[in-house]
C-alpha cells in the first residue's frame, strides 16, 4: 500500500528531518539589534528608494548564535506597507563579514504572513512542491526587533547562488534570472511582466521585466523567448520542459495565481544549468491557495471563490501572453504529461485530504507563539478557523476574501477529479524489471497504451535520453503482443537512472509517478572482489626522497596488490582516510588491477595531475586508511601509528602477511631486506635438468621457496634470506617440478 505523501511525511518526520534552520518541526528564534531607535523609518526610507540597500545592524542572533555587522532590509511587494505593524525582512549575515553564515546559510528571508490567517500557506506549499521539483525549504521563526517581540514569520530559504549550486551541479555563475519586474508595484505598471513574450531582439526592451542576477544572460534569455515563439517544438533544447510542466500543474491545482499562471506572470526564477537548459524555480508562495485571486489584469480578472474552485485545468492555454503555457500545452504529448503531473499532485495530496492534516500539524508547532503575536494581520480565531473556513473580514491591502484551505481545495479536488481533461483512463504500468547484461534491459507490463518510452541517464545532472519501448518480441519483451514492453540502453557508468512514460490518445502516465523528479535506479557495477582478493599492500606517508609522481613531486602513495591470478575491476570501490566518509575517493570507472599485479594511488589532494591522485593525504603521525565499496563492505583497512621518513609500511610476506616497516618496494613485491624483491630479481636454476641436486641463485634475498610436484603437492620448502640455496632432488621421482619463489615459478626437470 502506498501512503499519501503527507501521511508519510508525518510518520517519518522525526526520523528524516534534520534539526536545522528549516526544520519543519521546530520554530526558530531570531533577534535583531539595531544601532538606531528609528530603525523602522530608516528601513522604510531604504525601501522607498528601492535600490536594494541594507541597513547595517549591530547584531543578529539566531537560536542563540550571535552575528555582528549584518545587513537588514524590508522586502516584498503587496506584503510590504510602511503602515504595517510587521513587514517582511531580508537579513544578510555576510553583509560585512563575507564568511559569516548560520549552518551554511548567509541569507535569512522572513515573510510576514500577509493575507494568510493560517500562517502556514507558504510552508505547506513549498512542502508539497518539493515532492515534484527543486524548491526552497520553509518553516517558521519568532522575531524580536530591538528587544520587542514582532511575532511569527515564515522563514524561507533564499534562492541564490548557494541554492543553484546545490541543486543544479554548477558553480552558480550561469545565467540566473529573477522573473519579477524591476519596477513592480502591482497593477498599472505598464504591463512590464516577465511573461516570456518575445517582442524585440534588443535586450534593453526587457530590462524592466526581468531582474538579471548573473553577470550575463540576456542573450540566453532572448533565445528562450524566441524559441517559445518561433520554434516551440525545440523547447527541450533550451528549457527543462518537464520541470516547467510540474510548476504549471502545481500552480493550477493549488490556485497559485501570484505566479506565471496568474495576472502578473511572475514569482519564479530561471537558471541555466550545465546542459544549457533553463530550469524554473517557483518563488513567493505566501498567497497560494486562492489568497491572490487575480487571473488577468483586465476588469474581469478577479476570480470569485466559486470560480477558483472550478478553474479550468487548461487555463491560459490560449493566451498569447503566456507562451510558456500556450506553446507547451499545444504539444499533445507535453499536454498529456502536464495532465499526468496534475493528476499526481491531486491524488497524492488532495484527494486523500492529507494536506489538511499536514496544515494542522504545521500550525501546532507555532500556535502558542501566534497567539502571543500582537502584530499579526488577523485574529487568533481566524488563525484557527482559516484551515477550513473562508475568512471575509476586509483582509489587508484589498484582499477581502481568504479561502479556507479545505473549503477551496475540497471542492477543487472534486471538480478536477471529474473534469473531462482528467477523467480519461491513462495506461497502467506494472511489473517493471531490469536485467544487466551487455546493456541494461528494461521491460514492463503496460496496459491501455498506444506508445511508451524508456528515459535514462547516468548522472543526476544529465538530461534524460529517450528510446521507444516495444511489444514485438524482439526487445527483451517476451512474446509479441503479450502486453509486455521492452527496451534497453547502454552501460556507461556505475549506476543508471530511468523511468517509463506511456500514453494513449487521451492520457499519459509516468512510472514512478513523480518522474522526472524521482526515478528508478539500476546498478551496472561489476561483482565485488572477495575480501583478501585485493589488499592494501604498502604505503609511504613520509616521502622525502623516494618515488615521484607525474609532476616530479615526492608525494604520499599507497600500493594495492591483487592476490588472485585474474584481473579485478575496481569500479565502484573507494579509498578513504575517514571511516565516516567511506566514499571519499572513488576509483575511476573501468580501472582494473592485473592478476598478481599492483596499482599505485598517489595520496596528494591533487586530482588534476591524473586519474590515480586521491583527494586526501596521509598523516605521518598516524591515521586510518580503508578500501571498501562505500556501502558497508570493507575489503581492507588499517589504523597505523607514527611513520618514518622514506621507510614504507607494508605486508610481509607480500599480499598476505602482517604490516611491518620495510625498505620501499614501490610497485614491487615487498621485502624486509631490500628495495628489490626476489620476485623482480634474476633467478637461475643450475643445472636444469638435474638428477642429484641443483642450485637456486638470486641477486636478491630469496625469502620463501617452495618445490611442488606435477599435481601441486608441496615436497620441499625453505625460508631464507640467503641469495643461493641447494635443492636436493636425488630422492624425488623423475618428472617436472615447480620451484615457487614468492609470486614467481620456475620449472625444474628431474631426470634419473
Amino acid at each position: 500500500m502506498r501512503l499519501p505523501g503527507f501521511l508519510l511525511l508525518l510518520l517519518c518526520s522525526n526520523i528524516v528531518q534534520a534539526q536545522g534552520l528549516y526544520d519543519a518541526g521546530t520554530i526558530q528564534e531570531i533577534r535583531v539589534t539595531f544601532y538606531q531607535n528609528n530603525w523602522d523609518h530608516l528601513l522604510d526610507s531604504l525601501k522607498a528608494i528601492d535600490q536594494g540597500d541594507y541597513l547595517l545592524v549591530q547584531s543578529v542572533e539566531i537560536n542563540g548564535q550571535v552575528f555582528d555587522s549584518c545587513g537588514v532590509k524590508y522586502k516584498g511587494n503587496s506584503s510590504y506597507n510602511d503602515d504595517n505593524a510587521k513587514n517582511p525582512l531580508h537579513i544578510e549575515l555576510d553583509f560585512v563579514r563575507k564568511s559569516q553564515n548560520y549552518q551554511g546559510y548567509e541569507d535569512v528571508k522572513l515573510s510576514n504572513c500577509f493575507a494568510d490567517p493560517t500562517f502556514i500557506r507558504e510552508a505547506l506549499s513549498y512542502e508539497i512542491l518539493r515532492q515534484y521539483m527543486d524548491a526552497p525549504q520553509a518553516n517558521h521563526a519568532k522575531l524580536w526587533l530591538n528587544g520587542v517581540y514582532f511575532g511569527v514569520y515564515t522563514n524561507v530559504e533564499s534562492i541564490n547562488k548557494r541554492f543553484v549550486k546545490k541543486h543544479f551541479y554548477t558553480d552558480g555563475n550561469n545565467p540566473f534570472v529573477k522573473c519579477n519586474p524591476e519596477d513592480f508595484a502591482g497593477p498599472g505598471t505598464g504591463g512590464n511582466y516577465p511573461d516570456l513574450v518575445y517582442s524585440s531582439a534588443d535586450s534593453a526592451f526587457y530590462y524592466n521585466k526581468y531582474d538579471m542576477r548573473s553577470d550575463y544572460g540576456w542573450r540566453e534569455l532572448l533565445a528562450l523567448m524566441d524559441t517559445l515563439k518561433n520554434h516551440p517544438s525545440s523547447a527541450e533544447q533550451v528549457l527543462d520542459v518537464d520541470r516547467v510542466l510540474w510548476m504549471l500543474a502545481f500552480n493550477n491545482t493549488t490556485v497559485n495565481l501570484d505566479s506565471y499562471t496568474g495576472a502578473f506572470a511572475q514569482n519564479y526564477y530561471l537558471y541555466l544549468d550545465e546542459n544549457n537548459r533553463f530550469v524554473p524555480i517557483s518563488w513567493d508562495l505566501n498567497m497560494n491557495f486562492g489568497a491572490f485571486p487575480l487571473l488577468n489584469t483586465g476588469g474581469s480578472g478577479m476570480l470569485s471563490l466559486a470560480q477558483m474552485k472550478q478553474m479550468d485545468p487548461l487555463i491560459q492555454s490560449t493566451n498569447n501572453n503566456r507562451p510558456l503555457i500556450k506553446q507547451l500545452l499545444a504539444n499533445p504529448t507535453w499536454k498529456r504529461m502536464y495532465l499526468a503531473h496534475l493528476r499526481t499532485i491531486l491524488e497524492e495530496n488532495f484527494s486523500t485530504g492529507a494536506y489538511a492534516a499536514r496544515a494542522v500539524a504545521l500550525q501546532s508547532v507555532i500556535s502558542s507563539d501566534v497567539q502571543n503575536d500582537t502584530k499579526k494581520f488577523y485574529s487568533f480565531t481566524a488563525f484557527q478557523n482559516n484551515v477550513n473556513q473562508t475568512i471575509n473580514n476586509g483582509g489587508s491591502g484589498g484582499f477581502s476574501t481568504i479561502p479556507g484551505l479545505t473549503d477551496l481545495m475540497g471542492a477543487r479536488s472534486t471538480f478536477l477529479s471529474s473534469n473531462s481533461n482528467i477523467t480519461p483512463e491513462p495506461p497502467l504500468i506494472s511489473n517493471i524489471a531490469t536485467t544487466v547484461a551487455n546493456t541494461v534491459q528494461v521491460n514492463a507490463q503496460i496496459q491501455n497504451s498506444s506508445s511508451a518510452v524508456l528515459a535514462w541517464r547516468f548522472d543526476t545532472s544529465a538530461v534524460f535520453q529517450k528510446t521507444p519501448l516495444f511489444d514485438d518480441g524482439q526487445h527483451h519483451d517476451g512474446a509479441a503482443g503479450d502486453g509486455v514492453f521492452g527496451g534497453d540502453f547502454p552501460i556507461n557508468g556505475l549506476k543508471a537512472q530511468y523511468y517509463i512514460y506511456a500514453e494513449n490518445a487521451q492520457a499519459g502516465r509516468f512510472a514512478p509517478a513523480r518522474a522526472e523528479h524521482e526515478f528508478f535506479s539500476v546498478s551496472s557495477l561489476p561483482p565485488l572482489p572477495n575480501a583478501g582478493d585485493v589488499v592494501i599492500n604498502e604505503f609511504l606517508a613520509d616521502n622525502g626522497a623516494g618515488a615521484t609522481d607525474e609532476a616530479g613531486e615526492n608525494e604520499d602513495w599507497l600500493e594495492l596488490y591483487n592476490n588472485t591470478a585474474n584481473p579485478v575491476n575496481l569500479t565502484g570501490l573507494y579509498l578513504t582516510d575517514k571511516a565516516d566518509n567511506p566514499t571519499k575517493w572513488p576509483f575511476p570507472a573501468g580501472v582494473s588491477i592485473p592478476g598478481n599485479g599492483f596499482l599505485i594511488v598517489w595520496l596528494d589532494e591533487d586530482q588534476l595531475q591524473g586519474p590515480y591522485h586521491a583527494n586526501f593525504k596521509l598523516s605521518a603521525t598516524g591515521e586510518f586508511v580503508m578500501l571498501s565499496d562505500g556501502a558497508g563492505t570493507v575489503l581492507d583497512s588499517l589504523s597505523f601509528g607514527l611513520q618514518q621518513p622514506d621507510i614504507s609500511f607494508g605486508r610481509y610476506p607480500n599480499g598476505v602477511g602482517p604490516f611491518t616497516f620495510m625498505p620501499v618496494t614501490f610497485d614491487d613485491f615487498n621485502s624486509t631486506t631490500s628495495t628489490q624483491s626476489p620476485e623482480r630479481a634474476v633467478l637461475r636454476l643450475v643445472p636444469n635438468p638435474a638428477s642429484d641436486a641443483c642450485t637456486l641463485q638470486s641477486d636478491a634475498p630469496l625469502g620463501r621457496v617452495q618445490v611442488l610436484d606435477g599435481i601441486g603437492r608441496l615436497v620441499q620448502e625453505f625460508n631464507t634470506l640467503d641469495r643461493q640455496i641447494t635443492v636436493q632432488v636425488n630422492n624425488l621421482p623423475a618428472g617436472m617440478y615447480a620451484v615457487r619463489v614468492g609470486g614467481r615459478v620456475l620449472k625444474l626437470m628431474v631426470v634419473k
